[in-house]
């Protein structure tokens, strides 16, 4: 089974959608507690060493990802790809990544 397979691209996609959903079900739960207070989210994030550890990673994976993303559409000019980086810093690494590799296995 290779990585451009349709049934790997439709995992890519579930997993894109899973990746997109799992987050936001807690940012829901999160603002139905708080209301809509984002200084109340980005004080949570910051509240321990644990999720700041885990806030940096995110963003250092998000970096890493977008700089991938913007070579390979300049390279391949494969440009619906560039749609994973709104996901990525929108919704998260969890969603922007399998949509990458899904857009990125698409027949161009």
């Amino acid at each position: 089974m290779s990585a451009t397979s349709p049934s790997v691209r439709k995992l890519y996609l579930v997993l894109a959608v899973i990746g997109a959903i799992a987050p936001y079900a807690y940012f829901i739960a999160f603002f139905a507690q708080n209301g809509l207070e984002l200084q109340a989210l980005y004080t949570a994030w910051g509240a321990n060493l644990a999720t700041k550890g885990l806030g940096m990673d995110l963003l250092f994976s998000a970096i890493a990802l977008t700089i991938w993303i913007v070579i390979e559409t300049l390279a391949n000019r494969n440009w619906p790809a560039l749609w994973a980086i709104p996901a990525t810093f929108l919704i998260g690494v969890s969603c922007g990544l399998p949509l990458y590799l899904f857009l990125r296995s698409r027949p161009v």
